[in-house]
């Protein structure tokens, strides 16, 4: 055994500090393993050795690199080069710790082993060693096995050393073989303590990142699950963002070349921003989302509408009748008179219930001349015997006016018409709204009430279903979508997640939302996000409300877009040419969705 001189041990702990350093910034486990292996080595003159981790499940020792220098075995670490032998089991089958190998001997016991010559000691099983040593002409005699404890922590693992050396590292010489000194392997505990608290720092980070990373597809996912209008919607968004991503990446000419994400931590950011695009839609009510006809709140009031003509129908022949009874000796003529005038009420009726549910669907386009047949049909009367202000929350009951009877009075017959806009059709905005979104820079025009639900206010929307209270509340989810995530505690390697998911609405020309944005406020992957959730959105079959588009109507789509400088041509262009959106679609969409596209009329155009 040979004594190590002060000249040394300042040397080596001199280098230990350096490893410390080196080891604590490295944030690749292939590198962070060599570069512990190859120190610890270096600290004890070792001819070869091994690091082996925890695995996750908690039940084996995996090993992370392989080196021995006489034999020229180099495996795992950067190498490349796969490690052929098999993890070591910490427990038997019947679930009893494993003492017989002397790496998880030192892992359950915690303590270090060291021992001169494997060949003279029969405390543990060396019988595969031997093999090896056979096949190999090699001769494994002294060992050094140190478990890596971080301070305060369990064991993440262990490092073995094999055949400490007596040879000159200045001059490259093995020499012979001799046993760890307790200097060296104080030493080696040393680098394996600092090693083993960079270890754990980066399994925690790592830890971190991938709780962080399936909380995102959570969110994702319950925004995805909570409406069947936007089924699987931030899941896709994310795959058509990364493969039109990776191919501006290749682009080695044009306004597109030289774009590129640095390293693994841009790319993170950016699918986190697409993962997150619509996280806001948390705060988007499924009665909004979902809203198919325009009565529609939480459920469709053309029920309501029906009920009132069954009322006045029902009035008209009550009134009628009563007038035949109040008659003596009436005649057959007026009793088919009667019957005559009831008819053709009840045909009037049924007629303008028709068109009323009609102009209750939506559709592209609802000209003048129905709506002044709406307010006509409303015109109408009936008589309201019940009082309309109990059995409400207290929430609702704020929204009515005071009664129309003092409190103790007989109820007064109240007449209304069939279709009204009423005060308490009005929700009111909070105060708070405001309060939310001071210091944000948002354009979007903000109607002053949070709903109107008013009867003819909405038979009345021109195009779709939705009246510009509700078109707002669901543009709202961007600002949400930048508000949430603006008040994290990013980190700074996340710090442009909230720009990549809040801008996937904006546009070149400025007419977007919630900023209005132009093209210089616009970063190639905010304009790669607005492509994906278009086109995602085109390509969906998953939406009860619309038929599945091809990739040709889904392009011809987008091309529209394209002209009209909401999206940016060349990334476009890109789409089409570098073959993404054949990509995406032989992926994800239906195989009737996936056909022919001729490029050549939208790329250049």
């Amino acid at each position: 055994m040979m004594k190590v001189t002060l000249s040394e041990s300042l040397e080596k702990l001199e280098k230990i500090i350096e490893l410390g350093i080196a080891i604590s910034a490295e944030k690749d486990i292939n590198r962070l393993t060599e570069m512990i292996l190859l120190g610890a080595k270096e600290l004890s003159h070792a001819d070869g050795g091994s690091l082996y981790l925890l695995n996750r499940e908690r039940r084996i020792l995996d090993f992370q690199i392989i080196l021995n220098d006489s034999l020229g075995i180099v495996q795992g670490g950067t190498s490349g080069i796969p490690i052929t032998l098999s993890s070591v089991p910490l427990y038997d089958a019947k679930g009893n710790e494993n003492h017989h190998n002397v790496v998880t001997h030192a892992f359950h016991t915690e303590e270090t082993v060291n021992i001169p010559d494997a060949y003279d000691t029969h405390d543990f099983d060396f019988s595969g060693t031997r093999v090896f040593d056979e096949k190999n002409q090699y001769r494994s005699t002294s060992f050094l096995t140190v478990p890596l404890k971080p301070r305060g922590g369990g064991v993440i693992g262990a490092l073995q050393l094999i055949n400490a050396g007596t040879g000159s590292r200045e001059e490259g010489e093995r020499g012979r073989i001799v046993e760890f000194s307790p200097e060296n392997q104080r030493f080696v505990e040393a680098l394996t303590a600092v090693a083993a608290v960079a270890l754990q720092n980066r399994d925690l980070l790592e830890a971190q990142k991938r709780l962080f990373d399936a909380l995102v597809r959570f969110i994702a996912g319950a925004i995805d699950a909570k409406s069947p209008y936007t089924g699987g919607h931030c899941a896709r968004v994310p795959e058509v963002a990364r493969i039109l991503a990776t191919a501006v990446e290749s682009v080695d000419e044009g306004p597109l070349a030289g774009f590129r994400f640095e390293n693994d931590e841009q790319w993170r950011e950016f699918l986190i921003g697409a993962w997150l695009h619509d996280c806001g839609k948390v705060t988007t009510p499924e009665f909004v989302v979902d809203k198919a006809t325009k009565l529609e709140t939480i459920y469709n009031r053309i029920h309501e509408v029906r009920t009132r003509f069954e009322v006045v129908l029902r009035d008209v022949r009550i009134q009628q009748y009563e007038a035949l009874l109040a008659d003596e000796g009436v005649s057959g003529e007026r009793i088919a008179a009667c019957n005559r005038l009831i008819a053709e009420v009840e045909a009037q009726l049924r007629e303008e219930f028709a068109f009323v549910a009609e102009c209750n669907l939506g559709g592209e386009f609802m000209a003048p001349e129905k709506i002044d047949r709406l307010n006509g049909i409303a015109a109408r009367t009936w008589e309201r015997h019940f009082d309309n202000r109990i059995g409400l929350s207290w929430e609702e009951a704020q929204l009515y006016l005071p009664a129309e009877n003092e409190p103790g009075a007989p109820l007064r017959t109240v007449t209304e018409h069939l279709l009204a806009d009423r005060p308490e059709h009005i929700v009111p905005r909070q105060s708070s709204f405001y309060e939310m979104y001071q210091g944000f820079d948002f354009s979007t025009p903000v109607p002053d009430h949070l709903y109107n639900r008013g009867e003819l206010y909405n038979l009345s929307v021109r195009r779709g279903t939705l009246t510009p209270e509700e078109r707002f509340k669901i543009n709202e989810h961007v600002m949400q979508t930048i508000v949430m995530l603006e008040q994290l505690p990013l980190p700074e390697s996340l710090s442009r997640v909230p720009e990549y998911a809040g801008t996937h609405h904006e546009t070149l020309d400025g007419s977007g939302y919630p900023r209005g944005l132009t093209a210089d406020a616009l970063s190639i992957p905010a304009r790669i996000m607005a492509i994906a959730d278009i086109f995602e959105a085109l390509t969906a079959s998953d939406r009860p409300y619309k038929k599945a588009k091809t990739l040709s109507e889904s392009i011809g789509i987008l091309f529209l877009f394209k002209k009209d400088g909401h999206i940016d041509a060349d990334l476009f262009d890109l789409f089409l040419t570098s073959g993404a959106y054949r990509e995406y679609g032989e992926r994800f969409l239906l195989p009737e969705q996936v056909d022919e596209v001729d490029i050549s009329r939208y790329v250049g155009k």
